[in-house]
């Protein structure tokens, strides 16, 4: 069955005809090509697919399509200016090596980025907690955590 919702994505407003059970995931991915959004294990214990859903971290594989309906979604594609110029979490991630092979990249900073948006003055063991769900096969955690707390520290998340 096909049902169309319409929701607000990266700052425009989106309708979209989906089957009913279709996530999250697959709607951006395979059907908007917007392939910031990883699919890493399918089952949310990743945080590879990680988008911000109403202002929360939420895994997108997890999470249907349908529910989107009426809801403001950011993804990693959304994140820097139009002119190309960098989120200032990705560019501490840049700054501070917290991107490896890049894979986990985008859910770990989505994942920042509404910690940050939620509280800009989070301490070093709230965004540990705050990437807990997140897997990086790379172990690039100590760079990743350092390139949170200096994008905290530049006061520049919530731009």
């Amino acid at each position: 069955m096909a049902t169309n919702i319409s929701f607000l994505l990266n700052g425009d407003k989106i309708s979209y005809e989906i089957k009913d059970h279709w996530t999250l995931l697959h709607l951006l991915r395979e059907e908007m090509g917007l392939i910031g959004t990883k699919e890493g294990c399918g089952n949310g214990e990743c945080g590879a697919c990680t988008v911000i859903v109403d202002k929360l971290a939420i895994n997108s594989c997890l999470y249907l399509a349908i529910d989107a309906d009426e809801k403001i979604i950011e993804t990693i594609e959304g994140l820097a200016s139009t002119d190309g110029t960098l989120h200032p979490l990705q560019q501490s991630f840049v700054d501070n090596g917290g991107i490896q092979c890049g894979f986990c990249s985008p859910g770990m900073i989505m994942s920042s980025k509404a910690l940050l948006d939620e509280n800009p003055k989070a301490g070093h063991e709230e965004i540990k907690h705050a990437l807990a769900g997140n897997i990086c096969r790379c172990t690039g955690y100590v760079q990743i955590l350092d390139s949170v707390e200096a994008a905290r520290d530049k006061g520049g998340q919530n731009e």
